[in-house]
């Protein structure tokens, strides 16, 4: 294998055209788009990861964690905007990365975040698991304790939790239209609850509570923000739709800049609302919204909210394992994993076999890993990718100055460098054992690629067919 395998791109006009050609159907609009960007963003980060991060990193500097990480993501996103607006493919930051650094980074790209978006995937579905269970001991009902806890919590498995992955998996096979119109009314569904969280909780907020505000120091800030980094990443998942939206040149951009805006806002008032109503100590818990309302003695709203999570919180899974499936089928399509991955169903048009991996794979990681593992492992994967996605945009423009770009990001290369930088940062503030989790992923990409990919990779076909041609001709 030479160089050239490692280095080669993509063609931008051949991703264009490809596009055109698509057989995916194009069945989402620009409020469609900004309120699945919404669903996979507003979920995990604020109904679960809040408390958690709270209780084991920054306390009710939280709030602190949540700017940070919202300052880096949005250095991003602009970056994902303009390549949606430029190249809009299903494949995401694995097609960005394909057309400017080359096809051995974007298979790794594409490698890791098919684990992350799995991964996040099975981080909401552990917290949808632990609203369930809180919900159903309200009503009186206690299920065993083997079959709702993990194995390092003393259980056997998280039963509900791999029920409803791959319940939502199910969904997904039956098509995008159907998939989008049950999304749209859970994410309605999930604003409405936590505006019930901060119209109730408001008025039992104790300032006192708020002190200590950093009792874990300023590294407590910059290790919370890196936990809460998955709370903001739901946009990249979004934009693996790219070639199921309408007129997605401006549609992606519109929902991703949009979404970014109004979560952020979200998130500052629940976290400070949330570390108000109760001692930060008290909030390592998988529900800890409704866990808050009832420490102040609201449990009628707690009842209330736990349902809703119950509810809203499918449309995290919803976009995540929809953003999984998707970067399958676009690996595959490329040649880069099996063919049976890039398989449309002729009724529904949607990747199945892509589909039920992702689904059976989160489901056994939710049945039976740690909730703040996996979400930690999902940072990594995505700061990573998020930082060459910076880096990339920055060849991008230097290799395609004239291409048509519906947005543009300011001051390059200084942002995308800025962005890069806030990533990196963050990537080393997560744990030692985070990183060898991710080594082994990467290293088992890389294998896969120089094993299969690079034999089976369309630029290789094409190189081996323009050098055949080459060769008859002399």
């Amino acid at each position: 294998m030479d160089l050239f395998n490692l280095t080669r791109k993509k063609d931008v006009n051949a991703i264009l055209e490809n596009n055109k050609n698509s057989s995916l159907k194009r069945t989402m609009g620009a409020f469609d788009v900004t309120l699945m960007s919404i669903g996979a963003t507003i979920g995990t980060g604020v109904m679960v990861l809040t408390g958690l991060v709270a209780a084991t990193d920054a306390g009710p500097a939280v709030v602190l964690s949540f700017i940070f990480s919202a300052i880096a993501c949005t250095l991003v996103a602009l970056c994902y905007s303009e390549f949606a607006s430029s190249i809009p493919s299903s494949g995401s930051a694995y097609s960005y990365i394909y057309v400017s650094l080359g096809e051995f980074i974007a298979h790794l790209v594409g490698w890791s975040l098919f684990i992350g978006y799995t991964v996040c995937a099975a981080t909401v579905g552990s917290g949808w698991s632990a609203y369930f269970n809180g919900l159903l001991k309200n009503c009186g009902i206690n299920l065993p304790h083997a079959l709702i806890n993990i194995p390092g919590q003393g259980g056997i498995i998280n039963l509900p939790a791999i029920i409803v992955m791959l319940a939502i998996t199910l969904l997904l096979t039956k098509g995008t239209s159907e998939s989008k119109k049950v999304n749209n009314i859970l994410v309605f569904i999930k604003l409405g609850i936590i505006a019930l969280f901060v119209v109730v909780g408001v008025f039992f907020v104790k300032p006192s509570r708020w002190q200590p505000f950093m009792p874990f120091g300023v590294k407590g800030i910059f290790a919370g923000a890196a936990s809460v980094f998955l709370a903001y990443t739901g946009f990249d998942a979004v934009s693996t739709s790219a070639e199921e939206v309408k007129n997605p040149q401006k549609n992606l951009p519109l929902g991703i800049i949009a979404s970014m805006i109004g979560c952020t806002l979200i998130y500052i008032v629940v976290s400070l609302i949330l570390t108000g109503l109760t001692n930060y100590t008290n909030l390592n818990v998988g529900d800890a919204m409704a866990y808050a309302l009832s420490a102040v003695g609201q449990g009628w709203a707690a009842s209330i909210l736990s349902v809703g999570a119950v509810i809203g919180i499918l449309a995290v899974i919803i976009a995540y394992l929809f953003g999984a499936s998707r970067l399958l089928f676009s690996m595959s399509r490329d040649g880069l994993l099996p063919k049976g991955f890039s398989k449309l169903n002729k009724k529904t048009n949607v990747p199945v076999l892509s589909t039920w991996v992702v689904g059976c794979i989160g489901a056994v990681l939710a049945g039976v890993v740690n909730i703040k593992q996996l979400a930690d492992l999902s940072n990594m994967i995505f700061l990573g990718s998020f930082s060459l996605v910076a880096l990339s945009l920055i060849m991008f423009r230097k290799s395609y100055p004239d291409l048509k770009r519906e947005f543009r990001v300011p001051l390059v290369p200084l942002l995308p460098l800025i962005a890069m930088a806030f990533c990196i940062f963050l990537m080393f503030s997560l744990s030692k054992i985070t990183w060898l989790y991710f080594g082994a992923w990467v290293l088992l990409g890389a294998i896969v690629y120089m094993t299969y990919s690079h034999k089976h990779s369309l630029l290789q076909s094409k190189h081996s067919d323009s050098n055949s041609v080459s060769k008859t001709s002399a």
